[in-house]
């Protein structure tokens, strides 16, 4: 038995298992797809098995893989982390209504919701969640652990480091190939956020125009 399981049986993890779903046949075979959650509120969410992470390590399995379906960055790195030291790989998620366009590289693990868009000349770390209509325009360099919240219009030549967050509908503008508006490492951008200046690491900005709001 190959196993597959998709991390976190709350909101984001219930959004990203019925993508999963259509990927089996994919899989290699036999294969089991569960749910796995360190504090499982019911053994079935919405029709999938659903164990902890120490029942899903004990499985019989010639192999297992995880999908790391939590939001904040910095816990997904931590999960990514227990999971390299138990030996399990990771797996990506794609929407078939995603477009992925030319010379895009995504890093391993991942989630590329319905009516995300990667055009051209992009590069991507890994453990990426981009969800619903979020977009990342040509020549924009994205970190690990990033997450974009629905809408985010990401627009060419922007860089943003690790770990940032990005609001739901926020906007970042265009940048040049010599300087590229940078979104640094740990940052917050507010949900509806038009940012039009680059960002410091750790910070948190709202607005339109976005300004700063907190620093870490």
């Amino acid at each position: 038995m190959n196993l597959f399981g998709v991390f976190g049986a709350g909101g984001c993890g219930r959004g990203v298992m019925p993508l999963v779903r259509p990927m089996l046949p994919s899989f290699p075979q036999p294969c089991k797809l569960v749910f796995v959650d360190d504090r499982p509120v019911s053994t079935v969410v919405n029709g999938q098995d659903c164990i902890t992470y120490d029942d899903f390590l004990a499985y019989p399995a010639k192999s297992r893989r995880m999908v790391l379906a939590v939001a904040d960055g910095r816990q997904r790195e931590s999960l990514a982390n227990r999971c390299e030291a138990d030996g399990v790989g990771f797996f990506d998620v794609r929407a078939p209504s995603m477009v992925q366009m030319d010379d895009v590289v995504v890093g391993i693990g991942a989630v590329l919701s319905p009516f995300v868009t990667l055009t051209s000349n992009v590069r991507i770390g890994k453990h990426f969640h981009a969800n619903l209509y979020s977009y990342v325009e040509h020549d924009c360099v994205i970190g690990d652990y990033v997450t974009f919240a629905p809408g985010v219009m990401c627009n060419g030549n922007v860089v943003i480091e690790d770990h940032v967050y990005v609001g739901a509908g926020a906007m970042l503008r265009q940048g040049s190939s010599s300087v590229p508006l940078v979104i640094g490492c740990g940052a917050t951008v507010g949900m509806g956020a038009v940012v039009t200046r680059s960002i410091a690491a750790g910070s948190t900005v709202a607005g339109n125009p976005a300004r700063l709001m907190a620093r870490r």
